[in-house]
């Protein structure tokens, strides 16, 4: 039990990136007063998290009415992740934003938490460890952002902009890494599909 949760939770501990997009949150909440962060950080959690769960519960079902196998969607998830993971380790500059009222939901809540890695990893981990692991993982997981995001200003000033930077490299790096895992996983479930 312990090992499939620590199985779970750390590709989607990768796949959040939270420290990595910690510049980013900063850049798009640095001129609201704490009262408006404190809300906006409150929209951004409860869109993830409604976002994330409700891709867990129903995203199967989705793949039965579309006709898409797990194998095909391994195969296109880890195909955007490795470009998303390549992207951000080769491009390093931050789009500038103007926070709005809405930045709590997008692009905070998403696609920034939960984007298409989230997403992509949630539904690989499902599909291998089931919904009931995944789901404390991923709730574990929220969790962890909300605390990092809600510490924001601490942790930049002990890493410094260039530190965030790095880690948000790093992170990358693993990212790529998973995405790699997916594609191998898919390509060999379909050459070598489980038996119905």
């Amino acid at each position: 039990m312990l090992t499939n949760f620590i199985m779970t939770f750390i590709p989607l501990f990768v796949a959040f990136d939270a420290i990595g997009i910690i510049p980013i949150y900063i850049s798009l909440t640095q001129d609201m007063d704490e009262t408006v962060k404190v809300r906006v950080l409150r929209h951004s959690i409860i869109t993830a998290s409604a976002i994330t769960v409700l891709f867990l519960l129903v995203g199967k079902g989705i793949f039965l009415i579309l006709g898409i196998t797990i194998a095909d969607f391994q195969i296109a998830g880890g195909l955007i992740l490795l470009i998303i993971a390549i992207t951000d380790i080769i491009f390093s500059e931050q789009r500038s934003r103007k926070p709005h009222p809405s930045v709590g939901t997008v692009p905070i809540g998403t696609p920034l938490i939960a984007g298409p890695a989230t997403l992509t990893t949630l539904i690989m981990l499902s599909d291998i460890f089931g919904i009931p692991i995944t789901m404390v993982s991923l709730v574990v997981n929220l969790i962890i952002v909300w605390a990092i995001f809600s510490s924001a200003g601490r942790i930049i000033s002990f890493l410094g902009e260039g530190g965030a930077r790095a880690t948000s490299k790093v992170v990358s790096l693993f990212l790529a890494a998973i995405a790699v895992m997916i594609i191998r996983r898919g390509i060999e479930g379909t050459l070598f599909p489980p038996p119905h």
